[in-house]
């Protein structure tokens, strides 16, 4: 019985918060590696583009919260997604018209897209910041649980108790049908394969007829949709506040780094290497303990490796240690 309570300990406290992280990373960074893939540059403003897809969701879902309009036990956010999603593309396409098309029509060097993109990633936080403020901003909805510990308690006798979040179910949930969505897209349908093609090699997409602003415009579409899902479910499942967005740069692109930047598959596996590092390390592994060993060897200090203020440094070495050694990442990206 101690094993299970340990189990369900680290289950609690490790094994579902970080799933439910890496699956707001891998959206993250699959958004980074294809701009990487496809516009050939780092866009640093990709925190801040989350963060307006989620604050445009968060104001439908009060202006739906207002009306009455609910989803049942589920959150609102989920019925606003749609029009956060096509909000923050029209503002990144406009963002592309009048900042990036004209350093892509002189074929300037990514460094100096890279500094362009600072200079967006700072405006859009401005922007963000002047719209709904710089605080915490509330805005889920509906059932808190899909699992409650209390009930969990007295179905199974153990005494710890397993609590699923809705919002960790739903991030979960809804990565998983958005990278079957996207995978399909890429490699089912036409507009997929010429944005792979012209990923691949440009000057022969070209030849073949490909129109280059089309796999541009469709390119920061997705990239709108995927950062406004992964901000909007990051903000249900922690809390909405512009500048948290920011913060998650690092381990974003530590995410898409680690995997392989260019590699759709490496940026989910980076995003879940990311969350598992950050969340086990930081974690404080004395209840865990106290329930696996034996009578009498509960340890007394909290075993915890680093403190959780100290989590995206976690981000930062994994990074370091990646572009030292594998600068191609796990799945053989492009190096940085």
């Amino acid at each position: 019985m101690d094993l299970l309570n340990a189990l369900v300990a680290l289950a609690n406290f490790v094994l579902i918060p970080a799933a439910a992280y890496g699956a707001q990373l891998a959206l993250g960074a699959l958004g980074v590696t294809l701009i990487y893939g496809i516009l050939r540059f780092s866009n640093f403003a990709h925190g801040d583009t989350m963060a307006f897809g989620a604050m445009a969701t968060i104001l439908v879902t009060w202006g739906f919260q207002s009306l009455g309009l609910h989803f049942g036990p589920l959150p609102t956010a989920l019925l606003a997604l749609p029009i956060g999603i096509a909000a923050c593309a029209l503002f990144v396409l406009g963002t592309d018209r009048a900042v990036y098309r004209f350093y892509r029509r002189q074929k300037t060097s990514p460094v100096v897209l890279v500094i362009v993109s600072m200079g967006v990633m700072f405006i859009m936080n401005g922007l963000v910041r002047f719209i709904i403020g710089p605080d915490d901003q509330s805005f889920a909805d509906g059932e808190r649980f899909i699992v409650n510990a209390r009930e969990f308690k007295s179905w199974t006798g153990l005494e710890e108790g397993l609590a699923l979040k809705t919002s960790q179910g739903i991030t979960i949930v809804v990565a998983l049908l958005t990278v079957a969505v996207l995978f399909w897209f890429l490699n089912r349908t036409r507009t997929g394969k010429s944005m792979r093609a012209f990923s691949d090699n440009e000057d022969l997409a070209l030849l073949s007829g490909i129109n280059p602003e089309r796999v541009v415009a469709i390119t920061w579409i997705i990239v709108a949709a995927l950062a406004t899902i992964a901000g909007t479910l990051y903000g249900l499942d922690k809390s909405f506040k512009p500048f948290t967005y920011f913060q998650l740069l690092l381990p974003i692109f530590a995410a898409a780094i680690v995997g392989g930047l260019g590699s759709p598959i490496g940026a989910i596996a980076g995003g879940f290497v990311i969350a598992f590092s950050e969340v086990m390390i930081t974690y404080a592994y004395k209840k865990v303990l106290g329930y696996a060993l034996p009578g009498g060897w509960e340890p007394d200090g909290l075993v915890q490796l680093l403190s959780t203020d100290y989590k995206f440094a976690v981000s930062f070495v994994i990074l370091i240690v990646v572009l030292l050694f594998r600068p191609t990442g796990l799945f053989k990206g492009k190096s940085v």
